[in-house]
Formats: structure tokens, C-alpha cells, sequence
């Protein structure tokens, strides 16, 4: 498979403007971005490149920073190599250690996982995938059943299987993610993990236990009604992928109106993840 590569430089950008700036270029398709010394670059597949589209995300942005971007068609091998080059491991709470199959294993943590993304989302590098590791960390999900909405790597569903889940459906509405969970389901040995490639509307007539959706606001608020029909009484959703102000207000409210509450929140840098209850 090609991907189309877009590399961007900036001047007088801040940290919360390039976030939401890929939060937009995540919407139209985008579902990779690796950090430069100037920048950073965006990847999609190269049926899913439209120069319209790009043009329109980067016209909501025309007063607020400069920027500069070259566009590169780019084979996914250059890709895995150039990410092998720049992964590093991650711990997270000292008691998670994410490695890829080129580095060596640490036994002295509680919790191992195994990642190799490709071009999916999810290495546990990202704000958001940290503090969802936490929130399954500090969870009881003995005997459990998870669903994972938006899964990228599946790394949220395979921590949630060494934690004790009994059962998880991981979903992904991109075909590259939905095997890259396959793939790293099978490295971390996780036998008890079902991906499906698709939205909310594949989501089984089922009732789960806990809920996991790291996804973006506006994909949320369109699919709460549907977590709520199939989220056990008392059954916990964390949610990240968005903003405190005004994102997690909104998604607060949008909760209510299905008996959903709101718990607390973990934010990092602008990037919030929340845990709600339902009942």
C-alpha cells in the first residue's frame, strides 16, 4: 500500500494550534503524524488523498500561524523503516512497558505489550493513549467485557486482556488498523480478543461492561446514544481524543441526556481523557 506523506513547517505556531490543527487533518482522513524538528508530517492512504480537502482544513488556519508543506508520495516499507528509526519504548506509570519487536524485554514490569503500528494510531506516545493506559491501570477489569471504538494499534484492548478482561471487541473504521490489532494480538499472545473493521453501526447488539474511546469530539458526541445502549448499568466509558474547554463540557452534556455521568478527568498538555458511569 502507498500513503501520501505531508510535511509541514511552521512559524509562531503554539502547541494547542498544531494540536488542532491535526485534530482537522485526523476528520479528513489523516491517521498518522510523527513529529519533526520544524513541524511535523501527516500521513494517509493514497486513495484517501484529496488536495481539495487538505485545502480547506489548512483555510480555517490561514490567520492564525505561517506554514509551509511539502506533499510526498511515500511506499509503506520506507514508512516501517523510517518509523523503526524513531520509535523509542514508553513506560507508562511504571508499570506498563511498550516496546516494538526490535527492543529488548524488560520483565521488571508488571504489564509487557508488544507494538509494531505500521501506520496505525496508537504507540502510547500520543497524550491521549497515555492517559487511557492509566485509566485501565487503576481499573478492576477482572472478568470484564471491553469495548474499544476507534482501537488504531489495539493497544487499549491488549492492556485491557492483561488486566483480567474476559472478553473484548476492538473496532477501527480504517482496514490498516483493524489488522494491525490482529497482528498485535498475536505478538502479546491475547487470545480473547475479537477486531471488526467499521463504525458504530457494527457495533453487536451486546452489553459490555466497559467502554474504551479514544477517538475525537465530534465523533463521540455523534456516538454516545449508541455506547449507552449497549454500556451495562453502573458500567464505566473513558473517553479521550479532545480538549477541557469546551470539549469535555459538551460531552458531559451530550451524557446526561442518556444517564450517563461524569466521574473525573486526567488532562495532558490540552489533552483530556475522562471516565463517566452510567446509572
Amino acid at each position: 500500500m502507498q500513503y501520501i506523506q505531508v510535511t509541514f513547517t511552521f512559524s509562531g505556531i503554539e502547541e494547542y494550534q498544531k494540536d488542532l490543527l491535526i485534530s482537522e487533518l485526523a476528520e479528513a482522513g489523516f491517521n498518522t503524524f510523527e513529529d519533526t524538528e520544524s513541524g511535523f508530517a501527516a500521513f494517509i492512504d493514497f486513495d484517501d488523498y484529496n488536495q481539495n480537502k487538505l485545502s480547506e482544513v489548512l483555510l480555517q488556519f490561514e490567520d492564525e500561524f505561517i506554514y509551509n508543506y511539502t506533499v510526498t508520495e511515500i511506499a509503506a516499507q520506507n514508512w516501517n523503516e523510517e518509523w523503526e528509526k524513531n520509535f523509542e519504548p514508553l513506560i507508562i506509570s511504571d508499570e506498563c512497558y511498550i516496546r516494538a519487536t526490535f527492543h529488548e524485554p524488560q520483565p521488571q514490569y508488571g504489564y509487557e505489550i508488544v507494538i509494531d503500528p505500521k501506520m496505525a494510531f496508537g504507540t502510547g506516545h500520543h497524550q491521549t493513549t497515555t492517559m487511557m493506559m492509566q485509566y485501565i491501570l487503576s481499573s478492576d477489569l477482572e472478568g470484564k467485557k471491553v469495548l474499544d471504538m476507534g482501537c488504531g494499534t489495539g493497544i487499549l484492548a491488549i492492556l485491557a486482556s492483561k488486566k483480567g478482561a474476559n472478553t473484548l471487541l476492538a473496532i477501527d473504521n480504517d482496514e490498516v488498523c483493524y489488522q494491525s490489532t490482529l497482528e498485535n494480538a498475536s505478538l502479546n499472545h491475547v487470545t480473547n480478543l475479537e477486531a471488526a473493521c467499521g463504525g458504530k453501526e457494527i457495533i453487536p447488539e451486546s452489553i459490555f461492561d466497559v467502554i474504551l474511546a479514544n477517538i475525537n469530539r465530534n465523533i463521540l458526541l455523534d456516538q454516545i446514544n449508541t455506547y449507552a445502549g449497549v454500556l451495562i448499568s453502573g458500567g464505566s466509558i473513558f473517553f479521550s481524543g479532545f480538549y477541557e474547554t469546551p470539549d469535555l463540557e459538551m460531552i458531559e452534556q451530550e451524557c446526561k441526556k442518556f444517564n450517563i455521568s461524569y466521574k473525573d478527568h486526567k488532562k495532558m498538555g490540552d489533552w483530556v481523557a475522562a471516565h463517566f458511569i452510567k446509572g
